[in-house]
């Protein structure tokens, strides 16, 4: 068994919505994520849906705010949301900024000094959590998808692109689309991963899209007054997927913003998304 601890069980929607903390070994610090366990994996083996979450936020925005417990009972889907980055590792600046450190992980693996030793943050979603998830729970290691929000957008797509086969759906809420060219992403990049730009492609979906051969449809939501439209450039992941054929649904959603009001609005939609695809 694996050394975790459950904080909390709430039964929600017939399952369990739990808060669980381990001894992570990539980011070598306590990590914190929320499940929903759905009612059917008392009987069976469930497909997994990963959930990536934004700037700030911890496994508890996702959680209690989306709306999703209900949606993944009805289809059977296992929930994981991982948080967002360690916490409290005592690096210099570490909770100085919202958009760097604690809660600004960026699902990238950190190659500077300092950040390298806790902000294995990719290594962790796609290594680690799952690893942990198949290895305690009653899942189907074969069936997995990945969604997210914002920074979790972006996160939910890297993880797509350079995991081909891997996943049999991806979706995002206003992802960071081109994070190597946005305010929201190249201060981290440079934090984490040095002042070499070049190093910087391998976490940006826009420059993954270039070179991409196996690439999963792409389902985006983008709210159309979202504040930070300017830094998440859906029009780049638009013109790369119509350049290289890659297949894009992206719609911009009239009046509603970056929030998690958005977000719950189309949750449905997006796990009947999933569903299907996990459910082949």
């Amino acid at each position: 068994m694996a050394d975790f601890e459950v904080l909390s069980d709430n039964r929600t929607f017939g399952g369990h919505t739990r808060f669980i903390q381990h001894a992570a070994s990539s980011t070598a610090s306590p990590m914190t994520f929320a499940m929903y366990e759905p009612p059917q994996a008392q009987s069976q083996r469930v497909p997994i849906l990963y959930w990536l979450s934004g700037l700030t936020c911890t496994a508890e925005n996702f959680t209690v705010k989306a709306g999703a417990q209900r949606f993944a009972a009805e289809h059977g889907v296992m929930l994981v949301v991982p948080d967002t980055s360690p916490r409290n590792t005592g690096i210099d600046g570490e909770d100085d900024a919202y958009d760097l450190g604690s809660g600004a992980g960026f699902y990238v693996n950190a190659t500077t000094d300092g950040w390298r030793d806790h902000y294995q943050m990719y290594d962790y979603v796609t290594v680690e959590l799952p690893d942990l998830v198949k290895a305690e729970f009653n899942v189907d290691p074969e069936r997995e998808s990945i969604f997210g929000h914002s920074m979790g957008g972006h996160g939910a797509l890297v993880c797509t692109l350079r995991n081909p086969g891997r996943y049999r759906s991806v979706s995002a809420f206003a992802p960071i689309c081109a994070p190597t060219e946005s305010g929201l992403g190249q201060k981290a990049f440079r934090a984490y991963l040095g002042d070499d730009a070049n190093t910087w492609a391998a976490y940006d979906t826009h420059l993954l899209l270039e070179t991409a051969t196996d690439c999963l449809p792409i389902f985006v939501d983008q709210g159309a007054d979202d504040e930070f439209v300017a830094n998440l450039m859906p029009e780049k992941l638009k013109a790369v997927c119509a350049d290289k054929g890659h297949q894009l649904t992206l719609r911009m959603q009239s009046g509603y913003d970056h929030s998690y009001y958005f977000v719950s609005t189309f949750m449905d939609e997006h796990m009947s998304y999933h569903a299907a695809a996990l459910k082949r």
